[in-house]
């Protein structure tokens, strides 16, 4: 599989817990969460070019899925601890134990956030799996009972922005550059 972009932890979480948040008693049932998230990530695509998370997207049999989040909440993800310090999986739920702030999360990925998840406040599980069923880039990529990578030029083509895939990728590649940089990985 290739990745597109650098996947961001902290940001990850923040959006994670932003969204349980809003939740009674902060917590929400996961395959939900992760639609919500998605369509998210899909849309902050559409609208500016770069990801939130900028996870790998699968193609489930229950829809698309953010990779790495999947992985954080089922306790596979390599990286750091950090998840566990925040959130914590109780069955099919998610739940936030700790506020890991929004630091990481600018403006315009919690509006973005706060718009998708109010729009979707009444479905639940089930209603959202169907929402993402009708996805372009799933439908294209759907794998039956099984899954797959959805290639990032077909959310790309899905969004109308196939034009932008170079453009989109050497601002990523910047991007991590920059980062690198500022956090002392560069040489």
């Amino acid at each position: 599989m290739t990745r597109a972009f650098r996947f961001d932890e902290r940001k990850t979480i923040q959006a994670v817990a932003f969204l349980l948040r809003r939740e009674p008693g902060h917590r929400m049932n996961y395959m939900r969460l992760l639609k919500i998230l998605y369509i998210a990530e899909r849309e902050a695509i559409q609208e500016s070019g770069k990801p939130l998370t900028g996870s790998r997207v699968i193609a489930m049999q229950r829809g698309p899925v953010l990779e790495d989040v999947l992985s954080l909440i089922r306790g596979q993800h390599i990286g750091t601890p950090e998840w566990a310090r925040f959130i914590r999986k109780d069955r099919y739920f998610l739940e936030m134990v700790a506020d890991p702030g929004v630091s990481h999360l600018t403006k315009y990925l919690s509006n973005k956030l706060e718009e998708v998840a109010t729009r979707y406040e009444d479905l639940d599980e089930w209603e959202m799996v169907e929402e993402t069923h009708k996805l372009p880039e799933w439908k294209k990529n759907d794998p039956g009972g099984s899954s797959r990578e959805i290639p990032f030029v077909d959310i790309l083509d899905a969004l109308g922005r196939r034009q932008d895939l170079e453009r989109i990728i050497a601002a990523a590649r910047e991007d991590a550059i920059t980062a690198d940089y500022f956090s002392g990985k560069s040489h």
